[in-house]
């Protein structure tokens, strides 16, 4: 009897279900389950639905030959010579096993401190090894290769071998053997997406899919199945983003109207002329602002395009409308520094404007305490109200809050994303009857096909023009054997007065040094055998709010580049990528980012993003010690262009969207993730999901969905 047969029979007389504790698999020993645990799968449910994340292609099966050297193939035959060999100057042991196929010809195949191996492939045992073939001397052999007995099934061997994300203790070996004989219990599994819709599509039924994705029978059917699962997640998402869309277009809000002339005022006084997109965004927002239903935009632009003037024009037209708008970002410091801002934009308007996180209480440049301002708040006597996320939360009530206003979005976690938009529907605004405008901004350009799948439910306003007078930003890969120019120009920079940004990566866990750790080495290093003779701060996440805001206040030059930085206390910033979003600091010229070949280019591009926001000329320096051609073409994209949709677009090709998103952390699966890319399906599943909206909006008549949802609501947020 094969013995996934006879472990079918076993699993079947024990009613094992897909609820069945893996604790109580017979295979599955004590030693295991605390290392499930800690993966999270916790049932024969779990197990199942834990992908791939690659295959190995054993697939092509040949017969011993020097034609096949250097190829990864799959060869047959029978042991003729086993060996175990110790070199204990090394502590290692070395198996050996000659195979022999029809060909007669040999093949050693070794395996370094696995001495296990060989009481499994004794002399005369048929054995299939799944490697590539390399010549020693005139000897054919593979170097630890994949191996089973002949008579088995193909499982490891001999097909598209399934590689999973491992832990210690647990191999992708363990996880094939287990999941194999429990594939049958698949045919429980409830399928999710309709019959109808499954056979419109041509897609894999459940039962199917979950068998090819984990032991493909070919690279085709492996590739349906993937795109069965990536339907499936997306259809959830669309089904969301859509039930929102619908739900949110069924609250009233207070109506804002178009005053013309107002706007036109105002614009006219800037020192500056509006781009074309800040016009045609700016028109979008006051439009929706006269709707009787709720705005809900996205402001997706540049680093450096404008949103923040955009997001003025809409807060004058709140307010001169006698209404209160509420401005959120993710941090205190830039709550503080949007605080500024706005108080530069509107200095000659009658404009009360509010700062209130957890370490400031201001109206207009007084401190305050926190319950005069709630009272303010409260009384309507506060136009705008800048601060984190806190001020929408319970103890915070408005007058008549009719616009909100979200920063960076993306920078919020995923706890507090899952609520904004709750709490906004939900927030004390002084109107039971309506809720407030939402406008949403994000500097991270987001490629098109990406903003229809994640950000469905908004609407969207692109900002992909940049100001006529800002300086395109001088960007150079730096090689190790130039570093040392690099600090001379840095050098020269600042004795002109200018301010630096030096970025490090965060650095692993698996190395000696913990993020601070390297952070304050490379301060002391720069400060005392590279610049001992300028005033260098230091910046990484484990320091607090306040301490934070101090050195961002001692490197910002208080006069601004106005003042040509003689107000700093800061030449040179060495800084972790806490730095990255929102920080403005128009006499910093110079961004030098270490290792910058273990960023994404989008996060590059952000980085590059603090500087050149002055008159000067400014440059970025991409240091690098890997002269691997890949990596040197990644970052020859910062050098080519400065245009942020383009290189977010070449981050998606080159990274995928599950990394492309990074910070973004939407939970969605790296089945979905892969195919983020893949418009035509993105397109499929929102059609797909507008038909059944249509006719079932509350999905009574689909139980299963609505259940699924629940739970697909749980781990992903969507705005």
């Amino acid at each position: 009897m094969r013995l996934d047969t006879k472990y079918h029979i076993l699993y079947t007389v024990n009613m094992i279900t897909l609820q069945t504790p893996l604790k109580n698999i017979p295979k599955i020993i004590p030693k295991y389950h605390k290392i499930l645990e800690k993966m999270e799968l916790h049932t024969v449910e779990d197990l199942l639905l834990y992908f791939p994340f690659r295959y190995d292609d054993f697939s092509q099966t040949v017969l011993i030959s020097p034609e096949h050297t250097n190829q990864t193939v799959t060869i047959e035959g029978v042991v003729t010579k086993t060996k175990l060999a110790r070199v204990f100057r090394r502590k290692m042991t070395i198996a050996e096993i000659t195979v022999e196929d029809e060909n007669k010809l040999p093949l050693k195949a070794v395996w370094f401190n696995q001495p296990f191996i060989l009481e499994s492939m004794p002399e005369g045992t048929l054995v299939r090894l799944s490697g590539k073939i390399t010549l020693h001397g005139k000897m054919l052999q593979m170097s630890n290769p994949s191996w089973e007995k002949a008579a088995r099934e193909t499982t490891n061997t001999g097909c598209l071998v399934p590689v999973y994300s491992e832990t210690r203790g647990i191999t992708s070996k363990w996880i094939r053997w287990q999941i194999k004989p429990l594939l049958e219990l698949a045919k429980q599994l409830d399928d999710l997406i309709p019959y109808e819709i499954r056979t419109r599509l041509n897609l894999y039924d459940i039962y199917t899919a979950l068998t090819q994705i984990h032991f493909p029978q070919s690279r085709e059917k492996l590739l349906r199945a993937q795109k069965r699962f990536a339907f499936g997640e997306m259809f959830l998402v669309q089904l969301k983003t859509l039930q929102v869309k619908s739900q949110w277009e069924n609250n009233n809000s207070l109506q804002i109207n178009f005053d013309e002339k107002l706007i036109q005022a105002f614009v006219k006084q800037l020192p500056f002329k509006l781009t074309g997109a800040q016009r045609k965004a700016s028109f979008e927002i006051l439009k929706d602002l006269e709707k009787p239903m709720p705005m809900n935009r996205l402001l997706n632009g540049d680093v450096g395009s404008g949103k923040t003037i955009v997001a003025a024009i809409a807060c004058l037209q709140a307010q001169n409308a006698g209404f209160q708008i509420a401005l959120l970002a993710p941090t205190e410091v830039l709550a503080k520094q949007h605080f500024e801002s706005f108080q530069k934009i509107f200095t000659d308007y009658d404009f009360n404007i509010a700062l209130l996180t957890s370490s400031y209480k201001q109206i207009n440049n007084a401190t305050e305490t926190r319950l005069n301002l709630l009272k303010k708040i409260a009384d309507g006597k506060i136009n705008l109200i800048i601060g984190t996320h806190a001020i929408i939360q319970k103890d915070v009530a408005f007058k008549n809050l009719a616009l909100i206003i979200i920063d960076e979005q993306h920078r919020f976690g995923v706890a507090q994303r899952a609520f904004l938009q709750q709490e906004t529907m939900e927030a004390s605004d002084g109107s039971k009857k309506t809720i407030p405008h939402l406008l949403t901004m994000t500097a991270t350009p987001i490629p098109r096909t990406l903003a229809i799948a994640m950000f469905g439910s908004l609407e969207l306003s692109i900002l992909d023009e940049m100001p006529k007078n800002r300086k395109e930003i001088i960007t150079r890969i730096i090689p190790p054997d130039v570093r040392q120019e690099t600090y001379d120009f840095i050098r020269q920079q600042v004795q002109t007065g200018r301010q630096v940004f030096i970025i490090l990566p965060l650095v692993e866990d698996s190395k000696v040094l913990t993020e601070v750790k390297a952070a304050t080495s490379e301060h002391k290093r720069l400060s005392e055998e590279i610049f001992p003779d300028l005033r260098l701060g230091l910046l990484h996440g484990k320091l607090k709010s306040k301490e934070k805001e101090t050195v961002m206040q001692e490197f910002s030059a208080l006069g601004g580049s106005a003042s040509g930085g003689k107000d700093k206390k800061i030449d040179i910033l060495v800084s972790t990528s806490v730095v990255e979003v929102g920080i403005d600091i128009p006499n910093a010229t110079i961004m030098m980012i270490e290792d910058a070949d273990r960023f994404g280019l989008s996060q590059l591009h952000q980085f590059r993003g603090r500087v050149g926001r002055g008159q000067h000329q400014s440059y970025c320096f991409l240091l690098t010690n890997s002269n691997t051609e890949k990596a040197t073409d990644r970052l020859r994209a910062m050098e080519d262009t400065n245009d942020g949709f383009e290189i977010s677009q070449k981050d998606l090709e080159l990274r995928g969207p599950g990394q492309f998103f990074g910070l973004v952390q939407s939970g969605l699966p790296d089945i979905a993730m892969e195919h983020l890319s893949n418009l035509k399906l993105i397109k499929f599943a929102r059609a797909e999901a507008k038909n059944i909206l249509d006719v079932d909006p509350q999905l009574k008549k689909h139980p299963l969905l609505k259940d699924a949802l629940k739970k697909f609501q749980e781990k992903v947020h969507l705005e």
